[in-house]
This record gives structure tokens, C-alpha cells and sequence, in this order.
């Protein structure tokens, strides 16, 4: 990887970030960092990577910024004086919000803006995610997030929404969009749609933002569920993927390497919640995350759990991950049943989990349609090499019946 694309994967959000603070205008401080990169792509090669390539990103865009300003300062309706708010150097109002990705979290998050909109603009601006990758993230089509980008953007033009600190008593309010930004963050890390089996930086950017949201926020369980859940996750990442690049699921994990420390951290933080006896989404599933940390997994407490999380949150995806463990304890034959009209045809997993089962069953023709199936709907390099050797092992000779569980559906 060149010096220009890390810069541009670890440095996006950041650059972003500081501009629409200086320029208060989403759509001037896109530009200005995407024609900071284009300035680094032409010099770098040539001069070399700067010593700090973000400061070198966010001083390049701010002087674009400055240029534009000049050149426009006589044209009514623009933002002129936008950059001359804050001298280099100079903080901004901090209010209830310390960090100006956090804050840009929240400012996406305005009420004003659909959930779906504010979304995708948020992991498009402070994770630098491209539509197909947020596509993949919300499982719909690319044209619809652009549209939804694009209409977010008008949005907050026309609307004038500010760009500024939300107070202490609007926090709540948008605090469900910016829970499942993070997480959506952390997700497109731990399984990238970009090539990369893992992606440190979004997982490491989405840790570091729950803890933000930890200290903000210390009251509300969801949002210590969340870091929770992100902590014990990322816990097992040093076995999750083989030294030759390939993910290696949950059940055949070397638990000697997953980090101690991080679950005993998740694990506090689960028994914070429940204390505190208000369950949410990601509390549950943090606690689902804190049974698998404990060897032997208790399959049956995992069923309960998700009994919870499909009662608090009734989707086809909570059911499909509730059959994986009804799987485990009552056979395949029960979860196949319950996987009957889940609308989740777009879905790798869904197929995935459906083969998986159909294997375990003895039915192999049907388990090898329903692994190419799962096949087409995923372009993580990563998970279709998982696939392709399952696929392999249920084509090849003295499979019928065996019965032995692969885990295609516990990825994680």
C-alpha cells in the first residue's frame, strides 16, 4: 500500500473533520481534502511522503480553502468568511463534544436528516467509505446510498443546519444514529469490503470514539454495550486471521491469543449493564460476545440471548444469528426451519448458514447450490476463500452425512 492510500484510509475522517469545523460547510471540506489527496498523489511519489502526512492533508486542504475564499469573496450567498473564523491554532466552542470527529458524528446526526441519510453521510465523511462499501454495510444498492448522500448534503445546505456542538439535552436524541455509525465502522474494519481480511485503523477509530461516547455519555448502557461489544470482538483479532491473510471462524480460533485484557474490560463493562437492568441491542449482544470469551461456549445462554435481542429487535438478520445457535443446540434440522421466510435473499450469510446446515444434514446438492449462492453476494476476498473451500469439501468424495459442523455462520 502506497503512503498516499494509507494516508487517505487513516486521515480522511480526520481531515474532514477539522475542515468543517473551520470551513462550516460539509461540501467545501469534502472537496478541499479530496483536492488535498489529488495535490499528494502528484507530489508524494516524487518528494516523498511528508513526516506527518495528516498535518500535510489538513493544511494543504485549509490553504485550497483560503484560495476559494479569495477568489469568491464578492459572490453573495457563498461562505466567504468561513476560514477566517478560526486563526491556525485557534480551538473552536468545545461544548458537550471534545472531538471533532465525535462532533461531526453528532452534527451528521441532526434530526432534521433521515436515519438511513445520516448514516451513509457519516460513514461516507468521517470513515471515508465509498457507496459500495456502505452499500454492503446496509445491504441495499449503491445508487440508493448516493441518493441518500447526496439528498443529506442538500439537506443540510438548504436547511442551514449549523455545523456546531449539540448541547448536553439534544445528545439523547441522536445518540441511536451515532451508536450505529461506530458500529458500522468498526464493522467495515473487522470484515472489509476493501480487500483486506481486517482493517485496524476503522476498528482501532471506532474503539477510540465508544470511549469518547463512554466518558460523554457514562450514564446510558446502550453506549457502554457498544464499546463492550467492540472490545470483545476486537479481542480475537490476533486470531482471527492465519499469517498467510486467510479469516479463520470463531469455533477453530486459538483462544491462547486472544487478548485477556480486552475481555476482562468487556466483560466489566457487560456486568456495569447489568446493573444498571435497562437492556438494549448492543448490551445483549455484548453479553452474547462475553458467553463465546468463556471456553466452553454455553450454547444454550447464547439461545436465551437472543431470544432477548429478537424480542427488543425483531429482524430477519437477529433471527438468522439466533438459528446459528439453535444449531448448536438442538440440530440442524430445527435451525433450517427457522431460516423459512427470512427476507435475506441479498444476504452472504444468509446462504451461507443455509449450506452450512444442509451439509450437516446430508442433503450435499442442495448445500453446494446454496454456498454458490452465497458465493455471488459477497466481494470480501477473505470470506469467499472460506467459501470456496466449503464449497470444495461438500463436492468432494464421502461427505453425505457426516454431520460435522463447519461454522460458516460464526465469522466473528
Amino acid at each position: 500500500m502506497s503512503g498516499i492510500e494509507r494516508a487517505f484510509r487513516d486521515e480522511y475522517g480526520r481531515a474532514v473533520a477539522v475542515l468543517v469545523r473551520l470551513a462550516g460547510d460539509v461540501d467545501l471540506a469534502e472537496e478541499a481534502v479530496q483536492e488535498a489527496f489529488a495535490v499528494a498523489a502528484e507530489r508524494w511519489p516524487r518528494d516523498g511522503t511528508p513526516p506527518s502526512p495528516a498535518g500535510w492533508i489538513i493544511t494543504t486542504a485549509r490553504n485550497k480553502l483560503i484560495d476559494r475564499n479569495r477568489r469568491e469573496a464578492t459572490r453573495p450567498g457563498r461562505h466567504a468568511e468561513a476560514l477566517l473564523l478560526h486563526a491556525p491554532g485557534e480551538p473552536a466552542g468545545e461544548g458537550a463534544v471534545p472531538d471533532d470527529r465525535l462532533r461531526l458524528i453528532f452534527t451528521c446526526c441532526h434530526p432534521a436528516l433521515g436515519e438511513g441519510a445520516r448514516i451513509a453521510l457519516t460513514l461516507r465523511l468521517l470513515a471515508g467509505l465509498t457507496t459500495g462499501e456502505i452499500a454492503r454495510a446496509f445491504l441495499v444498492g449503491e445508487a440508493t446510498v448516493a441518493q441518500r448522500i447526496v439528498r443529506a448534503k442538500a439537506k443540510i445546505r438548504d436547511a442551514r443546519i449549523p455545523y456546531r456542538v449539540p448541547s448536553d439535552a439534544d445528545l439523547p436524541g441522536r445518540l441511536g444514529s451515532v451508536l450505529a455509525v461506530v458500529y458500522l465502522i468498526f464493522n467495515e474494519g473487522y470484515l472489509s469490503g476493501s480487500g483486506d481480511p481486517v482493517r485496524d485503523d476503522l476498528c482501532a477509530e471506532a474503539i477510540r470514539l465508544g470511549r469518547l461516547l463512554a466518558e460523554l455519555m457514562p450514564d446510558e448502557p446502550e453506549v457502554l454495550g457498544l464499546l463492550a461489544l467492540m472490545l470483545l470482538i476486537h479481542s480475537r483479532r490476533a486470531a482471527r486471521v492465519t499469517a498467510g491473510g486467510s479469516l479463520v471462524l470463531l469455533a477453530d480460533q486459538d483462544r491462547s491469543l486472544w487478548d485477556r485484557d480486552l475481555i476482562a474490560e468487556g466483560q466489566a463493562l457487560v456486568r456495569r449493564c447489568l446493573r444498571r437492568d435497562r437492556p438494549g441491542p448492543y448490551q445483549i449482544q455484548a453479553a452474547i460476545n462475553a458467553v463465546h470469551s468463556d471456553a466452553p461456549t454455553d450454547w444454550r445462554q447464547v439461545v436465551r440471548l437472543y431470544d432477548q435481542h429478537l424480542a427488543l429487535t425483531p429482524t430477519p438478520v437477529v433471527a438468522l444469528h439466533r438459528a446459528v445457535a439453535v444449531a448448536e443446540v438442538d440440530g440442524p434440522a430445527a435451525a433450517l426451519g427457522l431460516l423459512d421466510g427470512l427476507d435475506l435473499d441479498g444476504h452472504h450469510l444468509f446462504h451461507a448458514v443455509q449450506a452450512d446446515l444442509l451439509r450437516r444434514l446430508g442433503r450435499d446438492e442442495e448445500a453446494v447450490h446454496a454456498y454458490e449462492a452465497a458465493l455471488t453476494r459477497t466481494e470480501n476476498p477473505a470470506e469467499q476463500e472460506i467459501l470456496r473451500r466449503r464449497l470444495a469439501q461438500v463436492r468432494g468424495p464421502g461427505n453425505a452425512g457426516s454431520g460435522a459442523r463447519m461454522g460458516i455462520g460464526s465469522v466473528r
